[in-house]
């Protein structure tokens, strides 16, 4: 997959691509319908499939002091985007600049003269341009002016559920990573360094890695069983582990951390890239009286886990 960071001076090799459009927060199965309705059209054109994004999404320029609300950070998304055979991933950076953009200079400037674009396909729901000023009827018409051929994805549901990353961020909230997962299409992941922590897990027979979430939007607080991967180096691989997600009220901790468990694992993986998928939430984050107290909750929780991956 080629990724173009801005629009002008788009290689002739990357040029007249079928663009689906959208922010693709999760690339979830409604993004998923939208992204295979390009495919079919770019298969049919003979064309590259293309989708186009923002960096950083238009909600952290506008409203740079909200919590962090990501499911899916550039990194992951991409990742995401190449597995369903996307071959370019247009990125352009979101800026003052990009912010001024009527609609109809939007089309003619990024869609027209810059990716050449000769197909578009978008969400019902689909806004562009300065205020949120252009819809998917104005990208229609400008598509007939323009001669580029434009494909609206009518709303996706399933049991009268809407798929929509607003609603993915609400169950990961309530501590339900099964529901996301119902509407994501896949596990929901946290793709981060791992970094040195205080290793109190090693003194209670329980070592942890440890993952800042970054601008990953935070889920319930507790304790999750969850799936690691190891991207790259001797401990590549996919293992079973817990997590805790929280503040570690135990040892009077504040800040908010997710610690791993990684079942029958012994390595160094400080630095080391991972993914961490969560599969079910086992219970809420609590206080315990004592090391020992914990430390036999831990195993409660890691026996649970154990037994809920297996069949996963």
């Amino acid at each position: 997959m080629q990724i173009i960071r801005h629009y002008e001076h788009v290689p002739p090799g990357l040029r007249g691509a079928v663009y689906a459009l959208g922010n693709f927060d999760g690339v979830h199965l409604g993004h998923q319908q939208v992204i295979g309705k390009a495919a079919e059209v770019a298969r049919e054109l003979g064309a590259p499939l293309g989708v186009l994004v923002f960096e950083p999404h238009p909600q952290q320029f506008f409203f740079p002091e909200r919590p962090f609300f990501r499911l899916t950070p550039f990194r992951a998304k991409a990742r995401l985007l190449e597995g369903l055979g996307v071959d370019i991933l247009a990125a352009l950076p979101f800026d003052a600049h990009m912010a001024q953009k009527l609609a109809p200079e939007f089309v003619l400037d990024v869609l027209v003269n810059g990716l050449h674009a000769v197909h578009i396909v978008a969400g019902y729901d689909f806004r562009f341009g300065k205020g949120r000023g252009g819809d998917v009827a104005a990208l229609s018409y400008m598509g007939e002016m323009e001669g580029f051929g434009v494909s609206i994805v009518e709303e996706v549901q399933a049991g009268g559920v809407t798929y929509s990353s607003t609603r993915i961020r609400e169950l990961l909230a309530k501590g339900d990573p099964r529901g996301a997962a119902d509407l994501l299409g896949h596990w929901w992941t946290v793709e981060t360094h791992i970094q040195q922590g205080d290793q109190r897990g090693r003194t209670i027979g329980f070592p942890t890695a440890n993952l800042p979430l970054g601008d990953h939007v935070q889920p319930a607080l507790g304790v999750y069983a969850v799936k690691v991967e190891i991207e790259d180096g001797p401990h590549k691989g996919t293992y079973n582990g817990v997590a805790n997600f929280g503040r570690r009220p135990t040892f009077d901790k504040q800040d908010v951390l997710l610690e791993v468990h990684i079942f029958d694992f012994d390595g160094d993986l400080y630095g080391v890239h991972a993914a961490i998928s969560f599969i079910e939430y086992l219970r809420p984050e609590q206080k315990f009286d004592g090391l020992e107290s914990l430390k036999a909750q831990i195993a409660k929780d890691s026996e649970k886990a154990r037994t809920l991956l297996a069949g996963s």
